[in-house]
């Protein structure tokens, strides 16, 4: 498999195949929405647009980087959400560096978004699709994220190498800048678990695709093989 890693900026044209990585905390949070029940979410262009979404389906639930706002149900944390009960809900999401990802590749065939919480069950299906090319969109610190950039090359890896150790992945990912800035408090809208929930590798057994639907980018969790089904382990 020919894997590119890329920032946002560096997009010229859509590649066949995107996997958009946003380790802390977009693609970590979506992953606990639908372990929590949601159904699906509509990553929104912009805040208001997220905004006027919920105006038009008030049952959906808004979520967004940061401090709370007005209009917004919840804060793009992952020890926050992890308590909320999504079942059947829709949730629409935006976020500073991973929603725009994600609509950054929205013309390519094959989106995923992803973090470390999925990282198996995302390189499995890149095992299933038999990808030979696939673009790995690091999104945080315009593409310098190295939390991001090291959950890219570990399932790029996993991807052609089953058995691939993630232990220097993780440590990267545990120096990186964003970490820090979790661990801290720097960030604002961050739950004391946040971090660690970050970190949790292949927490659960899916993956997520991004398509348009209906003009709007929809993520939904996607079933993959088992292990034991797939003939490359």
């Amino acid at each position: 498999m020919d894997a590119r890693f890329v920032g946002i900026t560096e997009l010229v044209k859509a590649p066949s195949v995107a996997v958009v990585v946003d380790v802390m905390r977009a693609f970590t949070v979506a992953a606990w929405a639908f372990a929590q029940g949601a159904e699906k979410i509509v990553l929104a262009e912009s805040l208001d647009d997220a905004l006027a979404i919920k105006a038009r389906h008030p049952d959906r639930v808004a979520l967004k980087d940061g401090p709370p706002a007005p209009g917004f149900d919840m804060v793009n944390s992952p020890g926050l959400l992890r308590s909320v009960d999504l079942g059947g809900r829709t949730v629409v999401q935006k976020t500073t560096a991973g929603t725009v990802g994600a609509l950054a590749v929205k013309e390519a065939s094959l989106v995923l978004c992803a973090s470390f919480v999925v990282a198996e069950a995302t390189a499995r299906l890149l095992r299933t699709r038999k990808s030979d090319s696939v673009t790995f969109v690091v999104t945080g610190d315009d593409g310098q994220a190295d939390e991001d950039l090291a959950c890219a090359q570990y399932i790029a890896r996993r991807a052609t190498e089953a058995g691939t150790d993630a232990a220097e992945f993780l440590r990267r990912a545990v120096e990186s800048r964003a970490a820090a800035e979790l661990a801290e408090g720097v960030r604002q809208g961050v739950h004391p678990y946040d971090l660690a929930l970050c970190l949790e590798l292949d927490r659960f057994p899916f993956a997520m695709v991004a398509a348009l639907e209906d003009s709007l980018m929809v993520l939904r969790p996607c079933a993959v093989p088992s292990p034991a089904d797939d003939a490359s382990i």
